[in-house]
């Protein structure tokens, strides 16, 4: 009997699952009350009729993301009802292509050396997710974002890393927070033949013929692949924001970047910060020499783009970034469902060598008590949302206590196994090896 891990197999139920979704979709907006279409989509296609209108995305209210957003999405503003759902289509349709880039990366030498059906079974935690598929058809541009991180990391593994830094400079400006993986990439990136990308990691750093001088050591950091990757990345990011700001001026600046700094949104948020974020926007116009929005960045950043990348970018970059993403996530001041796809994509280059696969009971018991938070905060909101009850605190809050808490115990999982995980030493390019397909994949 055949394996059902073949690419064409895998790839068609893929396809296959997003169509069925956005049919239900459609059905369900045509005759239902409760519209299955989010409520982002409406605001990223008025932005898109706007400038179709020649005029600036921004004029949409609530509209906080780049231009090229509503650019790409000009055709939902033509004539007729299927090309209203064009995003959804090119957004279920970028899922495809970010699996398909996870499959490539696990397949290659640089992300696991995995055969075949082993990375296709890893690659359909993404592929074959239903809440991956329900959130794309649904019209959620995270997807795109997928594309753009999943291409980075394999154009690192790659070693295309002028590519690389293109990408990186692009994501960033899509969406802010991908800017964390910098230091990873940087870190990680030694000079040609870098035992972290080409996988011939050790439990030992590499020992130099002697001590260094500080202009030595200074030197030897900023090879030629960091310096690469630093000016690509920044030339791209300057490029499109010099290129939107001459078209939008401020407006863009403010929608784009300043406004995440003060942010005050408290629906749908699962975060601790949720009942504070509440009492600010019930009073915007009080004055307050703290500015807890702002303060709420420390922590985070302090976390997951510079602790996580100094102590695990050269031991696995997957692994590093899926462990940067998740701590971003938990302990951002506003935190809802979408943004689990930021980590979710990163899983299956962490879980093969994962102790939730390991020890099964360890990865259910985590699945559980992540699932149960989440309707514990879930209950409590309806409450809130539907009945009218007061349950901001302390229903709501505890709540939020509560997932976090699940959060940073996942966490610090995933950070010791990544901290204790040793890889796989594949054959170099100019040895002859007569090893099999299959060898040098992660365990």
């Amino acid at each position: 009997m055949s394996s059902f891990f073949t690419v064409e197999k895998v790839f068609s139920c893929a396809v296959a699952l997003r169509i069925v979704f956005f049919v239900y979709g459609l059905l369900q907006d045509a005759y239902s009350s409760l519209k299955y279409t989010d409520i982002d989509y409406f605001v990223f296609t008025d932005a898109a009729r706007y400038v179709s209108q020649g005029l600036s995305p921004y004029n949409r209210e609530t509209y906080r993301y780049t231009p090229l957003l509503a650019w790409i999405l000009l055709p939902t503003a033509w004539p007729g009802a299927l090309w209203f759902s064009f995003g959804k289509i090119l957004f279920a349709l970028s899922d495809i292509v970010a699996g398909w880039l996870i499959y490539l990366v696990l397949q290659s030498p640089g992300g696991g050396g995995m055969p075949t059906e082993r990375s296709l079974k890893f690659a359909s935690i993404w592929l074959l997710n239903p809440m991956v598929a329900n959130i794309s058809t649904r019209g959620s541009s995270e997807g795109l974002l997928g594309v753009m991180v999943t291409a980075l990391l394999w154009a690192v593994t790659q070693r295309r890393i002028i590519l690389a830094g293109i990408l990186l400079g692009l994501s960033v400006h899509f969406k802010i927070y991908p800017f964390i993986y910098g230091p990873s990439i940087i870190w990680a990136l030694e000079s040609s033949g870098s035992r972290v990308l080409d996988k011939k990691h050790s439990s030992h750093p590499s020992q130099s013929d002697g001590p260094k001088t500080h202009s030595e050591a200074i030197l030897t950091f900023f090879n030629r692949p960091r310096l690469t990757l630093i000016i690509s990345s920044l030339a791209t990011f300057a490029a499109l924001n010099l290129l939107m700001y001459a078209i939008y001026s401020t407006p863009f600046l403010q929608h784009t970047f300043f406004y995440h700094l003060t942010r005050i949104d408290h629906r749908h948020n699962f975060s601790p910060y949720n009942a504070l974020l509440h009492l600010s926007s019930a009073n915007p116009d009080k004055v307050s020499s703290l500015k807890l929005e702002s303060l709420a960045f420390i922590p985070q950043l302090a976390i997951s783009a510079v602790l996580i990348p100094l102590a695990l970018a050269k031991r696995d970059l997957a692994g590093t970034m899926l462990a940067q993403t998740f701590a971003f996530v938990a302990f951002n001041k506003v935190c809802t469902s979408q943004y689990f796809l930021w980590y979710l994509i990163l899983l299956p280059f962490y879980l093969p060598y994962s102790s939730f696969l390991s020890r099964p009971c360890l990865g259910i018991t985590a699945l559980i008590l992540w699932i149960a938070a989440q309707a514990s905060w879930l209950h409590q909101a309806y409450r809130l949302e539907y009945l009218g009850s007061s349950t901001f605190i302390p229903g709501l809050w505890i709540s939020s206590i509560l997932f976090l808490g699940v959060n940073v115990w996942i966490l610090d999982i995933v950070i010791k196994d990544i901290g204790t995980h040793h890889i796989h030493h594949p054959p170099q390019k100019t040895q002859l090896t007569s090893q099999k397909d299959g060898e040098g994949k992660r365990t």
